[in-house]
């Protein structure tokens, strides 16, 4: 016998534009709390007002009621599902979230204190990267470190005696649904009120594969800052974490044939008044992984449409792998060479270079020999 029961974490994994949401429950119970999008059906009406291009999806109190209803529009040739458990298993599924996101608050201040929130403000600490006033558009790509950070602001703003507002900012670039939908769903769990703005990004790249990672980065960059200025942010948070410093450092040297580190903070170029900020700049990947699996969280490894791995040879993300793994071979003879990477440019002898760059110039050893 066919299966025609959908759960709940299915029904989430959709996109809405793809099936109708119907409520067969009385229409009182309907008007004092319903499913997002449900529409509310009397039983004897629904043969002759539902849509035979979609799937429907039918939800009672339950799942009992529904189950048959499901059944009968499947012999009149509906394609139909019925909500296993209904709608209580979807206030339960609420509410389990609720209770997660605050064993997530909990963690911050007291079990990932020391290694994640404390190494968080002292990155702000040190860099100045937050004053009183700023509104901040805290960017999140839906990964294990924007989320994070998401919360780590959100626990800086109960503490912080210096006012300052926050935006949690998500862009869809041509997200597939279900990523989109980890992204929200993610987002309840940890209890981030996101903002969700869409962009054609993805579409625009299709067709450049060589670039497409570059220009992706560029554009989805763009977008951020214009979306951020727009709703009155003077700030932009992104999610990089000391790992990515001191990869980035590397990268640059065996393939940019330059020394530059990624900063904890920059002006803008291009918008004006408007900052980019890392404040996970101290902050170790592997404590981050660590908060993730603590509380079997499970977040979008790779957003690209094209490659679901994100390790087309010759990328940036596959340099990045190689990095990592050339990093963790040093380690183990030389268990302090992170630090001594993240130190190195800000040890930098000018006396003892060969040219280095200011301001756009060239300042050659020999001018000034």
């Amino acid at each position: 016998m066919l299966n025609m029961e959908i759960t709940v974490r299915e029904l989430e994994q959709m996109n809405p534009d793809d099936y109708v949401l119907i409520d067969i429950r009385s229409e009182w119970e309907h008007q004092n709390g319903a499913l997002p999008g449900a529409l509310f059906k009397l039983r004897e009406d629904l043969e002759h007002e539902l849509p035979r291009e979609k799937l429907i999806v039918i939800y009672c109190r339950k799942g009992l009621i529904s189950a048959d209803v499901a059944l009968e529009l499947g012999a009149l040739g509906f394609d139909a599902r019925h909500l296993g458990g209904g709608y209580v298993a979807w206030l339960l599924e609420r509410v389990r979230e609720e209770e997660k996101a605050q064993d997530i608050e909990n963690s911050i201040s007291k079990k990932f204190r020391k290694s994640i929130f404390s190494r968080f403000t002292k990155s702000i600490r040190t860099y100045d990267l937050v004053q009183a006033g700023d509104r901040i558009a805290v960017c999140i790509s839906g990964g294990k470190d924007s989320m994070l950070m998401a919360k780590l602001f959100q626990e800086l703003k109960k503490h912080r005696q210096a006012p300052f507002e926050l935006v949690f900012l998500v862009m869809d670039p041509g997200y597939a649904p279900e990523n989109r939908a980890l992204i929200e769903r993610n987002a309840r769990i940890m209890g981030v009120p996101i903002t969700v703005f869409e962009t054609d990004i993805f579409e625009s790249v299709v067709n450049i594969p060589k670039s497409a990672c570059y220009l992706c980065a560029r554009m989805r960059r763009g977008h951020l800052y214009s979306q951020a200025k727009a709703l009155g942010c003077n700030k932009i948070a992104l999610g990089h974490h000391y790992d990515d410093v001191i990869e980035t450092i590397l990268m640059g040297m065996l393939w940019g044939a330059q020394i530059q580190t990624m900063m904890p903070k920059l002006k803008s170029d291009n918008f004006e008044g408007m900052e980019l900020i890392r404040p996970m700049y101290f902050v170790r990947e592997a404590d981050i992984k660590r908060f993730r699996d603590y509380h079997d969280l499970h977040f979008l490894q790779c957003a690209c449409r094209f490659t679901d791995a994100c390790s087309v040879d010759g990328s940036m993300a596959s340099k990045r792998t190689e990095i990592k793994q050339l990093i963790a071979e040093l380690k183990k003879t030389n268990p302090g060479v992170e630090s001594h990477i993240f130190s190195s440019v800000e040890n930098v002898h000018l006396g003892a270079v060969i040219a280095y760059k200011k301001d756009g110039k060239k300042i050659h050893f020999l001018d000034e020999y």
